[in-house]
């Protein structure tokens, strides 16, 4: 049995959420290009790379000959209006751009969850949905809230934990923390799989 938990992401946000359920683990930022390809849906993107970065943090640990008795948990996470998948903004004005449209819209984050265990390189993967509806927002709040959280690093640009929450009617999903980036209601039961039980 896997006797390590490494979480697949330099994201401070996944990092914190993983830390409650009390587990010890390590952080290894996995080298990807997360570059998402025109032909792919939002379903496909999130599975793809989702996996690809399981397989680059158990080749990385590989390489630095540490011994593959990890669990190596990964995420990957996109936005949805209508058809059009968008993922971080990354520039401030690509975040304004990116709340201008979602403006008194119904946005849906898919966020994919990998555990891939290093022993058999097997994996199991598992996607949560969240909808959430935006209520309608004036220039000014978009831009105030912008440089207030500078979310440019979250799909969506905003940080639901934060101020963000200000920006919404209402969120519609079965678990809250998928939307921050880690869906820990279906990571519990992948782990308990794992006979890993952050409550005994």
């Amino acid at each position: 049995m896997p006797t390590q938990l490494i979480l697949g992401s330099s994201s401070p946000y996944r990092k914190e959420l993983l830390q409650r359920f009390g587990v010890p683990f390590e952080c290894h930022s996995p080298n990807i290009d997360e570059t998402l390809l025109s032909h792919e849906s939002a379903i496909d993107v999130v599975k793809r790379l989702s996996i690809a970065k399981a397989h680059a943090v158990h080749s990385e640990r590989l390489l630095q000959d540490k011994a593959p008795n990890a669990l190596i948990i990964t995420s990957d996470q996109v936005a949805v209006l209508g058809n059009e998948v968008l993922g971080k903004p990354h520039t401030e004005e690509n975040a304004i751009n990116q709340l201008s449209r979602f403006s008194g819209k119904k946005v849906s984050f898919l966020t994919g969850l990998c555990v891939f265990n290093q022993q058999d390189e097997s994996y199991q993967y598992t996607l949560s949905e969240y909808h959430v509806y935006f209520r309608a927002l004036t220039h000014n709040e978009i831009r105030r809230y912008i440089a207030i959280e500078q979310p440019l690093d979250c799909a969506g640009s905003f940080k639901c934990e934060g101020l963000g929450i200000c920006l919404f009617e209402k969120m519609e999903g079965d678990d809250p923390n998928s939307l921050i980036g880690l869906p820990l209601i279906s990571l519990s039961r992948l782990l308990r799989e794992r006979n890993i039980n952050p409550i005994g």
